[in-house]
């Protein structure tokens, strides 16, 4: 016999409640379109804002750095080196008569020239005038007399000139009031006779005894054209490195050796190297060789006469080269000036500048 399954019993939880969607049909049919339109308009501005090319902006403000300019550059009108400022170009020229007989030598204060002149004195004896503006020796000397061709040649360096008196015409014409004279006749505090030589080449000065007495006399400045100066720079190939100076013997005939180390000409004279008797091998930067006409004066039967004024040939040696060249001196005042063939005006390396006279039948050979 089959037993009858019992009935499930239902409990009555009373009428069945429509869900949320089901009451509110149409409205959330209407929230579904907003929310679908909200998601397209999202999707449609982020691919714009994605897509859109960034707006033009003015291009940012370039701040340049402030560049100070070079600092300016002086040089020395006398030597042409640089010097600390436009006062020191200004300073004042002082000139130095220094003898060059055997017995003066080695000579003080040669070295440190800007410039120096040499050329005969008498009897075939060299002499020197010597140059000084930023240049500040401790000891120059032994000075001698002045001749009238070298008054020539420091007249256009509104120099002060120092010497122990001079030839008659010489002395004329630095006595006559145009001229910076300061003759160790009329100022003898300035000067000094050394003990380890004897007269007449033992008188000595200093810088610092010339510049007072130049200050003492109002001399505090210079004014006057110099050579026409470039930097110095070496020749690749030197042209020139053995310089023979035939001046009037073997005691004073000079010769010079280039140095490529420091592109300068060693010199000798007397067959012997030419010392400074406190700095050593005196080494110019520039050489150069003026033929000049000489002639023996008849003042007292043996003093030389050079026409500085005029116009003649010259060699100029500088950074292991070789130029000939033309001299000219146009009158007392004026600068010397050297041309090239066509004319031009051939600058000199800066340094200190050695220019020696030699007369017409000297000369100057090189290798």
């Amino acid at each position: 016999m089959f037993k009858r399954k019992p009935k499930k019993e239902f409990i009555d939880i009373g009428p069945k409640k429509p869900n949320w969607f089901r009451r509110h049909k149409k409205l959330a049919i209407i929230l579904g379109v907003v929310i679908v339109l909200l998601a397209g308009a999202g999707t449609a501005t982020a691919l714009y804002f994605m897509n859109k090319k960034p707006a033009a902006t003015a291009p940012a403000k370039v701040v340049k750095p402030i560049v100070k300019p070079p600092a300016p550059k002086f040089y020395s009108p006398l030597s042409g080196n640089q010097v600390p400022d436009e006062a020191s170009t200004k300073q004042a020229v002082t000139a130095v008569m220094i003898e060059n007989s055997p017995d003066a030598r080695p000579q003080s204060g040669l070295k440190e020239a800007g410039v120096v002149f040499e050329a005969i004195a008498e009897g075939g004896i060299t002499r020197f005038a010597v140059l000084y503006q930023q240049e500040k020796p401790g000891l120059i000397g032994p000075v001698r007399s002045v001749r009238m061709y070298f008054v020539d040649w420091l007249a256009a360096f509104n120099a002060s000139i120092a010497h122990v008196g001079g030839s008659a015409a010489a002395l004329a014409e630095v006595r006559n009031g145009n001229y910076r004279d300061i003759d160790e006749f009329f100022n003898s505090g300035s000067y000094y006779r050394a003990t380890d030589r004897y007269a007449p080449h033992n008188v000595y000065t200093t810088a610092t005894r010339l510049d007072a007495l130049n200050v003492s006399k109002g001399y505090t400045s210079s004014t006057f054209t110099g050579f026409t100066r470039k930097d110095s720079v070496a020749a690749k190939v030197p042209t020139a490195t053995s310089i023979s100076v035939d001046i009037s013997s073997g005691l004073y005939d000079s010769s010079y050796a280039y140095n490529a180390t420091t592109n300068t000409y060693d010199r000798s004279e007397g067959g012997a190297p030419h010392m400074d008797r406190e700095l050593g091998q005196i080494s110019p930067r520039v050489v150069i060789v003026m033929k000049i006409p000489e002639r023996t004066v008849l003042e007292d039967g043996y003093r030389e006469q050079i026409d500085a004024i005029g116009s003649a040939e010259a060699t100029i040696f500088q950074d292991g080269t070789v130029q000939k060249v033309t001299w000219t001196k146009k009158s007392m005042l004026d600068q010397i000036t050297f041309t090239n063939a066509e004319g031009k005006d051939v600058p000199l390396a800066r340094g200190q500048t050695w220019l020696t006279s030699v007369p017409e039948d000297g000369g100057v050979t090189w290798q």
